[in-house]
Parts: structure tokens; C-alpha cells; sequence
């Protein structure tokens, strides 16, 4: 036991490559192998992700699972992971989302042995990513992690596949080459150290050196998240990947962008980044109220919820950048509680679609009559989404909305008017699409959710429930986090990052 907490993180990243690689030496045709190995590597990269949960001390040590090891000694590039309680939970997040994926993935007929191996290359790089404390490290995990989505959109994808792939890959290509640029000026300004990312937190910058480096950084996360107005990739992209690829976009690789911020851009670049936060929230805040307002008219019910991911991850944004105690702890269960909702709620489209091959809302009426269970859960995750008590989504928006409103009231005003049209689009969907008369003669035939559909989404129910009733639980392991991250930024220094070794 003792060796695996000590390499846990090494483990976690490359056991779902090992599952990669093996499914490398299956046959063609033997699509049922294929998907009964890869479910397994997932699930049990799963149960390492709880163990690195529940080992994980938020009493304790800021990062812990460290491991540190010469890399390339002549450029001071080091094999350097760790996690504190923001990239543990995200990295937790990933193996419970990447398992799910794969099980709901079953139904794929098309060069399933790439398929699979697509997705665990997806969450090695995304773990790997978020594990790493050495800037050449994080860059090589964060392109590993984007390749594999290029082929699932483009290969996998629906009919406009091609366009998306296109577009995703110049918008997040571009936002790459710049932050390397920043990288390795940094190294440069470091007196070619290394690049500990840590160690970086300390460097007095110059501030006109900052804004320029902040910027590099902030479009590189930016176009992740997608925060306006670099956002125009995300809609086609998400209604055009296969149901598997959305839900890691939307629930797993849209947080490296907000996770971005909150590792590189804030505690790199604090006085950049304070002078930067009028205009970020602004931006965020028009995203809000701009993006519901498009989502209000969509037909398309992905797309609807591809814009409601937007306008969700801009107030996650807007809270991180205010460093209120209420607001950093809000933007980071928003950030969990987001991986859980929106997940199930492509998870769900992508149930319908497969029985129907529509997604237009036009097409469907009373669809709870006929699909109970089905309506159940998607009504159980509609709430979610909008904030009703009970749910982990209340907890969050709670969190944000008091942290927000003590940075700026006006900035709360605006704020909350996006969770009113958040509750009008998506309810007025629901009403639409689930009640109301069957009328088309193929929808009565349309079946019930199945024992496999309800083993998958059952865990993100549950989960729904659990972190709206208990958010203590989760959020006491990462005040020490909260605390440590406000205190680097605003002082300039990473005064409170304890390193633990164990």
C-alpha cells in the first residue's frame, strides 16, 4: 500500500495509457473485448482516484502525493507532481467522468478499439495536467490531452465533425503556441533555473512584464474555459463530438481552463491580474446575461446546454478572480458540482439520441408518459443546473453569490440575473420536451431507460444529492487550499505552500 501512495499520482496517470496500449493488441472485431478491458482500466483508475479523495488530508500539507525527479538536468526540467485539494478533486472528477464515459460508450460501432484508446489517452493527459508542478511538464500533459479529442470529434463526431475539429484545433493551438512563448520567458526571467512552478510564485516580475505574460496566459485558459469572446468554438464543437467526447469537453477539459487561472495565471501574475480583473468581469458578466439570452432561443437542446455551460463557468470565473474566502470556495465546488451536472445532462441527451437521432426540441412532447425514469433524471439534473436547494448547485451558486456580493453589488446584480434566465431556458426546455401530449407516433415507441443507462447515471444522482446535503464534507478539505491561494496571490509570495513529502 505504502508504494502506491508514494508514486499514486504516477499511477494515475499512466495506468489508463497502460489500458491504452493494451487495447492496441486486440483484434478488430473483437469489439466486446475492447470495451470489457478499457471499462476496466477506467474503473480502476476510478478506484485510485478515491483513494488519492479519501488520503487526502485537508488538515494537512497544502500539496501532498509529491514526487520529484530529475527530468533534463541541463534545462532544469524535472518529473514534479502534486496536488493540492483544487487538482485532487479535479483529477478525482476525471476518473469518475472517464469511467463513466467509457460504459456509456458501448453502443459505439465505428473503429471501436480507437475509440476507447481515445479516451484513456484523454485522462492521462488531463490527470497528467493537473498533477504537474513543472511548467514543461504541465505543457506536454496538456497537449496529450488535446490530441485525442482532435480524432474523437473528427472521426466520431456528427455531421459537421470536420468544421468542429478545425475549429477547435486553431482556436486551442493558438492559445498553446502562446502560453509556450510565456513559459519559456519565464524560465528566462528565473535566470534559467528551472521551471518549478512553485519557485515561480516568488519571482518579482516587472509589471509591464507581467501584463504581457498574464495575457499569454489568460487567452490560453480562456479559449478553454470558453469565456467570451473566445468562445465561438464551443457550440459547434460540443453538439457535434460523440456524446463521450462532450461530456469530457464540457464536464472534464473546460475546467483545465479555470484551473489555469487559478495554478498559473493569478498566482504567477498577481498585480497583472488584479489590474486585468475589471475587464475579466466584465467579460464574464456579459457572457452571462449575452450567452442565456442566446440559449433562451436555441432548438437544438445540446446546443442549449452548451451555452448554459458557458454562461456557468463565467460566473465560476468571475468568483475565482474576486478572491473573496466565499468566492474562491464557491468558484471551486461550482467547478465540481459543474463536472457532475452538466455531465449528466449531455450523458441524458445523448441516451435520447441515440433512441431517436434528434435533438430538436420541436421533435419531442410528453416524453415523461413514455420515458419516466429517463424524465426523473433529467429533471433531478435540470434543478441541479439551476440552483435549487437540495442540490450541490445551490451550495455553489450560494457560495459565489455572497462572495461576489461582497466584492461588488453591482457585480452580483448582474450575476444573479443570469441564474433567473438559466432557470427560464432550461425549464421552459423541460416543459417543452417532457410534458405536454405524445403526439408523434414514434415517440411511443421510444424505451425507457436500460440496467446499464441507470448503473451510470445513477452515481452522478447520487452525487447531486450527497454534496447539496453534506457540502461541509467536501469543502473542509479545502480551506487550508482557499486560504494558502488568496494569501500567494494578494502578497506576491507562495508564503503558506507546505510541501509534503509523504
Amino acid at each position: 500500500m505504502e508504494i502506491i501512495t508514494n508514486h499514486l499520482l504516477t499511477i494515475l496517470i499512466f495506468l489508463p495509457l497502460a489500458g491504452a496500449i493494451t487495447l492496441l493488441g486486440f483484434q478488430r472485431d473483437n469489439d466486446g473485448g475492447v470495451k470489457l478491458i478499457a471499462s476496466f482500466f477506467g474503473f480502476m483508475n476510478l478506484i485510485l482516484g478515491l483513494v488519492l479523495f479519501f488520503c487526502y488530508s485537508g488538515n494537512g500539507a497544502v500539496f501532498q502525493f509529491v514526487e520529484k525527479y530529475q527530468w533534463i538536468k541541463s534545462l532544469g526540467i524535472q518529473y514534479y507532481l502534486g496536488v493540492d485539494a483544487v487538482s485532487m478533486y479535479l483529477i478525482t472528477a476525471t476518473t469518475l467522468m472517464t469511467a463513466i464515459c467509457l460504459v456509456a460508450s458501448w453502443n459505439i460501432k465505428k473503429y471501436v478499439r480507437e475509440y476507447f484508446l481515445c479516451i484513456l489517452f484523454v485522462e492521462s493527459g488531463v490527470i497528467g495536467a493537473l498533477a504537474a508542478l513543472d511548467l514543461v511538464l504541465f505543457y506536454i500533459f496538456w497537449e496529450v490531452m488535446l490530441i485525442p479529442m482532435y480524432f474523437l470529434i473528427g472521426i466520431w463526431g456528427d455531421y459537421k465533425r470536420i468544421y468542429s475539429t478545425l475549429k477547435f484545433y486553431i482556436y486551442t493551438m493558438a492559445g498553446s503556441v502562446i502560453m509556450l512563448v510565456a513559459i519559456f520567458t519565464l524560465y528566462w526571467l528565473n535566470g534559467k533555473g528551472n521551471f518549478e512552478i512553485l519557485g515561480m510564485y516568488n519571482m518579482s516580475i516587472p509589471a509591464s512584464k507581467q501584463m504581457l505574460l498574464f495575457l499569454a496566459f489568460f487567452v490560453a485558459f480562456a479559449i478553454k474555459v470558453p469565456l467570451i469572446p473566445f468562445h465561438t468554438w464551443q457550440p459547434d464543437t460540443y453538439v457535434n463530438a460523440p456524446t463521450a467526447g462532450t461530456v469530457l469537453l464540457a464536464a472534464v477539459l473546460s475546467k483545465m481552463g479555470v484551473y489555469g487561472f487559478y495554478r498559473f495565471a493569478l498566482p504567477l501574475f498577481p498585480e497583472a491580474a488584479m489590474r486585468f480583473t475589471p475587464v475579466i468581469a466584465t467579460l464574464t458578466l456579459v457572457a452571462v446575461v449575452y450567452i442565456s439570452l442566446i440559449a433562451i432561443v436555441q432548438k437544438d437542446m445540446k446546443r442549449l446546454i452548451a451555452y448554459s455551460s458557458v454562461a456557468h463557468l463565467a460566473i465560476i470565473v468571475l468568483g475565482m478572480y474576486l478572491l473573496t474566502t466565499q468566492g474562491v470556495q464557491g468558484a471551486i465546488f461550482q467547478m465540481l458540482n459543474h463536472t457532475v451536472v452538466t455531465g449528466a445532462l449531455f450523458l441524458l441527451l445523448g441516451i435520447l439520441f441515440e433512441r431517436s437521432a434528434s435533438r430538436q426540441i420541436k421533435d419531442y412532447s410528453g416524453l415523461a408518459k413514455q420515458m419516466p425514469l429517463y424524465a426523473t433524471f433529467f429533471m433531478i439534473a435540470m434543478l441541479a443546473s439551476v440552483g435549487l436547494p437540495g442540490t450541490n448547485g445551490f451550495i455553489g451558486e450560494f457560495l459565489l453569490f455572497i462572495g461576489i456580493f461582497k466584492a461588488n453589488i453591482f457585480y452580483a446584480v448582474i450575476a444573479c440575473s443570469g441564474t433567473v434566465l438559466g432557470a427560464i431556458y432550461i425549464l421552459w426546455m423541460y416543459q417543452r420536451s417532457f410534458f405536454g401530449p405524445l403526439e408523434k407516433e414514434e415517440n411511443k415507441k421510444l424505451p425507457d431507460m436500460n440496467v446499464r443507462e441507470f448503473g451510470y447515471m445513477i452515481p452522478l444522482i447520487i452525487l447531486i444529492f450527497v454534496m447539496g446535503i453534506f457540502p461541509q464534507y467536501f469543502i473542509k478539505k479545502f480551506n487550508n487550499t482557499t486560504v494558502s491561494f488568496i494569501n500567494t496571490v494578494k502578497t506576491g509570495h507562495a508564503v503558506s505552500m507546505i510541501i509534503d513529502n509523504k
